[in-house]
């Protein structure tokens, strides 16, 4: 029996226009490689689905919008995209979350893999409507014994090099924003990360702080001090730089990133772009949800 592959990037989206630059490169980057299977992307935030179809629908929007690809507008979430694709003969589907790290999003995906894997049918295993169904890790890796987290943090790190040449070259420090989580305890990557990126690249203090959880900014601005650092580089660590850039890290509240650097004494040069705007971050999950295949015995073309 003929299996036919499929991929689905599963994305938790953005609203803002700007930001979907780096989800789309990473679609971009997984398209060139496998020229030959079908890459769907779905969006996870059921806010941020409805407001999509909400301006699908709306013409004024869509005329000052025609940059906006279809998929966008029409985008659905991950249980439907996969089942659109088995009502069109796909059996194997690659699912490749375009996260940073391990968190409640990635282990629910993994339940999703778990569910479709169950499903069986009485006659004959061969109508069974999945063949297999794999899910790749996350950019800074995820329990495994097939690949180590801590090759995936350096290769990470490598990709990170852009950035931590323009922080050499303004002679500030580079401090991103991550989003963390209060649930999950993915600091331990952040730190192990930022910790490679001072290694691979000792004139630059780099630093990560979380939105949730810790590292936070307070102890950001500890280590600065501690440094004596005056001028920062602040960048989104996530794939887009979405409502948590814009809000949270560059905002006009006080309570912005920005502004507690700036009141505390810093100054701060804004980069306002994601990491998969980074064609060698975007790579990441190429190579991530190849191996993932390859390690089910599924060949990619």
């Amino acid at each position: 029996m003929e299996h036919k592959n499929a991929i689905v990037l599963a994305m938790f989206g953005t609203t803002i226009e700007s930001a979907l630059k780096g989800l789309l490169n990473i679609r971009d980057k997984m398209k060139a490689h496998y020229r030959e299977t079908p890459v769907r992307i779905a969006f996870t935030s059921n806010i941020i689905r409805k407001k999509w179809r909400k301006r699908a629908t709306d013409r004024e929007y869509i005329k000052a919008h025609p940059e906006i690809p279809a998929e966008v507008l029409h985008v659905k979430t991950v249980l439907a995209t996969i089942a659109d694709l088995q009502d069109q003969g796909y059996d194997t589907i690659v699912l490749q979350p375009t996260y940073i790290a391990m968190g409640e999003e990635f282990f629910d995906l993994s339940t999703y893999v778990d569910g479709l894997l169950r499903m069986g049918i009485v006659k004959k295993e061969k109508y069974k409507p999945f063949h297999k169904v794999v899910l790749g890790r996350p950019a800074l890796g995820s329990y495994s014994t097939a690949h180590s987290y801590a090759e995936d943090i350096m290769a990470a790190a490598k990709a990170l090099a852009a950035d931590a040449e323009l922080a050499k070259a303004e002679k500030a420090a580079l401090v991103y924003m991550g989003h963390g989580n209060q649930h999950f305890p993915s600091a331990g990557s952040y730190l192990e990360l930022a910790y490679r990126m001072r290694q691979l690249y000792p004139d630059v203090l780099t630093l990560i702080g979380n939105i949730e959880g810790f590292p936070h900014l307070t102890d950001v601005m500890d280590e600065l001090k501690r440094f004596e650092v005056k001028k920062v580089l602040l960048k989104p660590c996530m794939i887009v730089a979405g409502g948590h850039a814009v809000n949270d890290m560059i905002g006009t509240k006080d309570t912005s990133w920005k502004n507690i650097l700036e009141n505390n004494g810093f100054s701060v040069m804004i980069v306002e772009s994601g990491l998969g705007e980074l064609d060698a971050f975007a790579e990441l999950f190429v190579r991530n949800a190849g191996q993932a295949a390859a390690d089910a015995g599924i060949f990619l073309k």
